[in-house]
């Protein structure tokens, strides 16, 4: 783990330098999540924003800002002094100066600070900069996200095979969680639709909706900061003909993305890619309904792919792609290899549409019948 840090903090060092910064303070739990390798200063999950701060220095040394809260726990059970060294103020002096953190941090430096969160007007914020420097996975994120993609797809295997037509939405949902908090993880977002709703609604929060004929489940599964995104379709008795049709056609868009996505290409070329699969396969519309996700890891997108976007490609960098047509969709999570794309969330469990591109077969997710 510590040189997994020492790789990430040269990251940062190096974008301080560009940038003529003397430190940059990571409160986003995302980020928190990254420079210590898994690591949580999330207290209130309604929030971006931690309870705690990483501040990396221009010269590479790393410190942990936290009141006396939050320091004894973090140090016995988040991070060790080996890689952080504490710099702890008591709550009420963090209550009573709202700014205590940014002054904390800039008695560190001589330089001037930058953070990834707004805190004050006067300081840089550098969030987009900050994700570029998370964008290619280390060996040891690789390994931490394929346990990851293989608990979560086997967590909604799990969930399938226990629910029956005739529950509701709601209860689904709360299956499928628990299904996940087994092994730790947290679906920070949890989808379920019931027959029309699925056609109906992209973003469907669960309902008392009562399930009759096809059910999408969507989860974004999180753990150690890293967030695997999947979504299944499944059909009680036989799968009806234009739903088999639509899912082998979101099928296709997917293995025409999961095709391009490679090291170099920019997210305007994957948005064209995905609306001309859309096209050949009938559907040209149905890419104005949804976005169709884009580059993951530790937020559920960094970026997604759109008519402007400017963004680019990089060599182990995680994708979560989305196709959706009226009425299902499919979602797995990747990582992009110079060797190709690697499906972190695939599950011998789960039916296969086989799409030929360019020579190479893709397996996407199909419908489990039940």
């Amino acid at each position: 783990m510590s040189s997994e840090i020492e790789t990430k903090t040269q990251r940062i060092v190096e974008l301080l330098a560009r940038e003529n910064l003397g430190g940059v303070l990571l409160n986003g739990q995302h980020n928190f999540a990254w420079i210590t390798c898994g690591g949580s200063n999330g207290v209130d999950l309604s929030r971006e924003s931690g309870a705690a701060s990483a501040f990396i220095r221009a010269d590479g040394k790393r410190f942990l800002l936290a009141n006396n809260i939050e320091t004894p726990r973090l140090l016995a059970e988040e991070v060790s002094t080996d890689d952080f060294e504490p710099v702890e103020f008591t709550w009420q002096n963090e209550k009573a100066e709202g700014k205590l953190v940014i002054r904390k941090a800039q008695e560190l430096t001589d330089g001037k600070i930058a953070t990834d969160l707004l805190f004050d007007n006067r300081v840089r914020m550098l969030e987009s900069e900050i994700a570029t420097c998370r964008c290619e996975m280390t060996s040891d994120e690789i390994e931490r996200y394929r346990s990851l993609g293989k608990d979560g797809a086997e967590a909604m295997t799990k969930t399938i095979g226990s629910i029956r037509p005739g529950e509701i939405e709601i209860d689904i949902a709360a299956r499928l969680r628990a299904e996940l908090a087994k092994n730790n993880i947290i679906s920070v977002v949890t989808l379920v639709a019931t027959d029309e709703r699925v056609a109906k609604f992209r973003h469907p929060v669960p309902t008392e909706n009562r399930w009759r004929k096809v059910l999408l489940l969507v989860t974004c599964a999180k753990r150690n900061g890293l967030i695997a995104s999947l979504s299944r379709m499944v059909c009680a008795g036989p799968v009806p003909g234009d739903l088999q049709t639509k899912t082998e056609a979101a099928a296709f868009v997917n293995a025409t993305l999961w095709n391009a996505t490679r090291s170099g290409t920019t997210g305007v070329e994957l948005y064209e890619t995905a609306a001309t699969a859309y096209a050949k396969r009938g559907f040209r519309d149905e890419i104005n309904l949804h976005h169709q996700g884009g580059a993951t890891g530790y937020k559920t997108r960094d970026w997604v792919a759109h008519p402007k976007s400017r963004e680019v490609v990089t060599d182990k960098q995680a994708f979560a792609w989305n196709p959706s047509i009226s009425g299902t969709k499919i979602e797995e999570t990747i990582i992009v290899t110079n060797e190709g794309i690697e499906n972190l969330t695939n599950s011998d469990a789960t039916p296969k549409i086989e799409t030929a591109i360019d020579g190479r077969i893709f397996e996407s997710p199909g419908i489990i019948g039940l």
